[in-house]
């Protein structure tokens, strides 16, 4: 398995756009890929993915051979966001991609090209104890979501997921969710913030919740399970026009990952375990990481609570095609 980041492919992506008139091929000898795979051969491909405890299957199910026993060679390559990978993925430098539900939502609003293949993970749905929380600082005198107006909050990516929930969470809280200063800043950087007082909240997941948790940091919120208890929260896409002219690799990146998701939920250990491959977080803290949940299939109803959160909030300007985006 190798690693590579989607800046360090950026130009490459351009330069392959000029040279095929963007057009963005995708399909068979795209960049990566050897192919559709139907012969039996090993399919080389690419899938960006953002280093946090909501991939950890994709690693574990690479590592106890998942994929390699479909004939599929996996590169992972990180970025900050989904808002980053979906160009990647369309542009064809990488054939797979992770992105939340909304990143996904506003790219077919857009009428960008992209397919949901395979589930990614949802909310343990549990108010404190999800992999994912609106924290502040210790020391701080924020107790409650509903007092984040006038204050900076980060999220990972601006006008997304983050946005969303953070404003149902202070929407609950009886707050002004159109008063929260939200400013974007990478998970991993979000510990230190806070820390430092750059920021006055932020919604974290973990690994990093773990490492904020550590510094005295309290949740004041569970953002994602404010949404829905059942909230799927990201999903694994690629581009319609790859879907349709790889259909036995996309076959075969669905059944490895829906047995990757299974494995994963089946063994926290191992997922703790394999945290330390592509995370930087401390052996001491894997015990203190809430896990996510990692059902094989979506929730269509908590995606439709997302999508009406996100028209009321402005982040989506229609209603998503969920017939056509999810598989």
């Amino acid at each position: 398995m190798r690693r590579l980041s989607i800046a360090s492919i950026a130009a490459a992506f351009l330069l392959t756009a000029t040279a095929c008139g963007g057009s963005g091929s995708g399909g068979p000898g795209g960049p990566g890929d050897t192919g559709d795979g139907a012969s039996g051969g090993t399919a080389r491909v690419k899938v960006g993915i953002i280093p946090i405890v909501d991939v950890a299957p994709l690693y574990l199910g690479e590592k106890k051979g998942f994929y390699a026993s479909r004939g599929l060679d996996l590169t992972m390559v990180t970025a900050q966001g989904g808002a980053a990978i979906v160009p990647a993925v369309i542009g064809g430098q990488v054939q797979f991609g992770f992105s939340n539900m909304t990143t996904l939502m506003i790219a077919q609003g857009k009428r960008v090209p992209v397919k949901a293949v395979a589930n990614g993970l949802a909310s343990t749905g549990e108010q404190g104890a999800d992999f994912a929380g609106l924290a502040v600082p210790k020391g701080s005198p924020i107790t409650s979501a509903g007092q984040l107006a006038g204050r900076k909050v980060a999220i990972n990516t601006l006008k997304n997921i983050g946005d969303t929930s953070v404003r149902e969470s202070v929407r609950k809280a009886g707050g002004d969710p159109a008063e929260v200063d939200f400013v974007e800043l990478p998970f991993d950087q979000m510990p230190a913030a806070l820390a430092g007082g750059r920021v006055d909240a932020a919604l974290v997941v973990e690994p990093a919740l773990a490492t904020v948790k550590s510094q005295g940091g309290t949740v004041i919120a569970s953002s994602y399970a404010d949404v829905s208890p059942d909230l799927t929260v990201a999903m694994y896409f690629t581009s319609t026009r790859y879907a349709q002219q790889n259909p036995e690799t996309v076959r075969k990146f669905q059944e490895a990952t829906a047995e990757s998701l299974e494995y994963a939920s089946a063994h926290p250990d191992e997922v703790r375990r394999i945290l330390t491959t592509y995370t930087k977080i401390p052996e001491a803290l894997l015990r203190d990481m809430n896990l996510p949940r990692w059902p094989t299939r979506p929730d269509r109803a908590s995606i439709e609570a997302l999508a009406k959160l996100g028209e009321q909030d402005g982040t989506l300007t229609s209603p998503p095609d969920l017939d056509t985006l999810l598989p």
